[in-house]
């Protein structure tokens, strides 16, 4: 009788629909109880997606939420905080609330373009410098570069340089983000070049090379894969510090200029210098408020982040539902090796 081989059957393609809606909900619902067991997380969780959502309803249909035009004059001149006018108007008539709203999408849009081209290039240098460090090789001459220009940047303040920068470089938006992302990039490099050189000396790791596993597979499959959570928590953070900077060189009268192009900062250095900071002190509170709340909410989530990215955690406060983190016994790593995450990824910029 001949042998026949057992032939596998076809998978179908409705079970693994399902079986990916099932991973989704579960993924879903896994981050709705830790977001629900932080209450802090969760608040800057939708802060930052009313923020969003807001930005781009004032890019696409400004009307709906903007009483006047960018362009537009009120018939109130100097009026305090009302409901016609939440924020109030300056001399010229121009309506506070209207001109923080039109700002938002471009404050925004800098932070995200200097902090993503930042945690790009600079993420993309630590790698390599972390990696291939070791001496005697092509890789590790290019490490001692990398690190040495890294260092000589990061012997200056960021803001000190930045402002700099801006001064020689002129007023404007691509001026201004070329201004602070040179001096942006280094924290990046030091941030992944750390954790770089704390996973790749991991036993996963030191088991794929053993196994063949070319250098390149071992970066992108099992080092990136680990760096990614704590720069992404980086990153969320970052938003903030970058709009903290972008509206200090806005108020010292090196950002955009204002009422011509709207800008948090910008806003306030014209208010002050117009002598309304103290006569007319509402022309200010649209745009430090805007600041102020946009920055702790990134804040927040940034920081809950930290606790939903790492597995360890994520999974006691998707157990418990509540704010109380018990103690978790060690847990066994798994196969692809995602190690925890360090606690040291938010401390960069602290010798910066």
């Amino acid at each position: 009788m001949a042998a026949t081989s057992a032939v596998p059957p076809a998978s179908n393609p409705r079970s693994t629909v399902r079986a990916t809606s099932r991973q989704i909900g579960s993924g879903a619902l896994t981050f709705w109880r830790v977001l629900r067991a932080n209450p802090l997380t969760m608040v800057g969780f939708f802060v930052v997606a009313i923020i969003c959502v807001t930005a781009v309803i004032v890019i696409l249909a400004p009307h709906l939420i903007t009483p006047y035009g960018p362009d537009q004059l009120t018939t109130a001149y100097n009026q305090g905080p009302s409901w016609a006018h939440p924020f109030g108007t300056d001399g010229n008539g121009i309506d506070i609330y209207s001109e923080t709203l039109y700002a938002l999408p471009l404050d925004l849009a800098i932070a995200f373009a200097i902090a993503g081209a930042a945690m790009i290039g600079g993420g993309a240098l630590g790698l390599v410098a972390g990696f291939w460090d070791r001496p005697g090789t092509f890789g590790g001459g290019a490490s001692v570069v990398i690190l040495r220009i890294t260092d000589i940047f990061l012997a200056f303040p960021s803001l000190i340089l930045a402002l700099a920068i801006a001064v020689s470089l002129g007023r404007g938006v691509w001026q201004l983000i070329v201004a602070i992302l040179i001096t942006w990039w280094p924290f990046y490099v030091r941030l992944v070049r750390g954790e770089t050189l704390a996973v790749k000396h991991l036993p996963y790791v030191q088991a794929a090379r053993a196994a063949g596993v070319t250098e390149g597979r071992i970066v992108l499959r099992h080092v990136l894969r680990n760096v990614l959570e704590p720069v992404v928590v980086y990153f969320t953070l970052d938003i903030g510090t970058v709009l903290v900077t972008l509206s200090t060189i806005g108020f010292v009268g090196l950002g955009l200029a204002y009422p011509s192009q709207a800008e948090w900062g910008s806003m306030m250095s014209y208010y002050q210098n117009a002598g309304l900071i103290t006569a007319a002190p509402w022309t200010v509170l649209g745009p430090g408020v805007a600041i102020f709340v946009t920055v702790l909410a990134f804040s927040l989530l940034g920081d809950g982040l930290r606790d939903i990215l790492d597995p360890r955690s994520r999974r006691v406060l998707a157990g418990t539902g509540s704010g109380a983190i018990h103690a978790a016994a060690p847990s066994e790593p798994s196969s692809s090796g995602p190690a925890p995450m360090a606690p040291a990824a938010a401390e960069v910029r602290s010798s910066g």
